[in-house]
């Protein structure tokens, strides 16, 4: 069984107007929020073996704040695909995949990240920044990844949620 974790990126900043969306950093909560969410993977002794995140500012940030506080494993794809991407690039990279990989974690936006959910576990539900949405698919290979899964949400954690 194949394991996905949704994550959407920490809460950014519309400080700077001269930058484009693809630009804005995070804020002082999506700073805060992301390392925070680490440590709860960290807690959870969730290991991914693939971290996919998209190429915007906002969500390398939120990837570089996970990392000060668990370890994210090596594999790692940063990708201007997953910027704004619909589910179907999502799951288009998803069956790309080695099958040697277990757990995958995607770092990426709304309305995509709410999209999956709903296409991957059949589960409507708003995805807040920084918002973790745990899902056991019951397929054994990536290939079988699409957006009419039966899998299982297993966590579904928003900061504020957080200890």
């Amino acid at each position: 069984m194949k394991q996905v974790i949704l994550l959407r990126h920490a809460k950014s900043s519309w400080e700077h107007t001269d930058l484009s969306d693809f630009e804005r950093p995070l804020n002082r909560r999506g700073k805060r929020d992301a390392p925070r969410m680490g440590s709860w993977i960290e807690q959870q002794g969730i290991t991914p073996d693939a971290v996919l995140c998209s190429a915007a500012t906002r969500a390398q940030q939120t990837l570089a704040g996970l990392q000060t506080t668990t370890d994210l494993g090596e594999y790692l794809v940063v990708t201007e695909d997953l910027y704004l991407a619909p589910p179907s690039t999502t799951i288009a990279l998803l069956t790309q995949l080695d099958d040697g990989i277990q757990t995958a974690l995607i770092i990426a936006h709304n309305p995509g990240m709410e999209g999956l959910l709903w296409g991957l576990c059949g589960i409507d539900h708003v995805m807040p920044t920084c918002a973790l949405a745990q899902i056991q698919l019951p397929n054994e290979s990536w290939m079988e990844t699409d957006l009419n899964q039966q899998g299982d949400l297993i966590e579904l954690i928003i900061p504020r949620l957080l200890p």
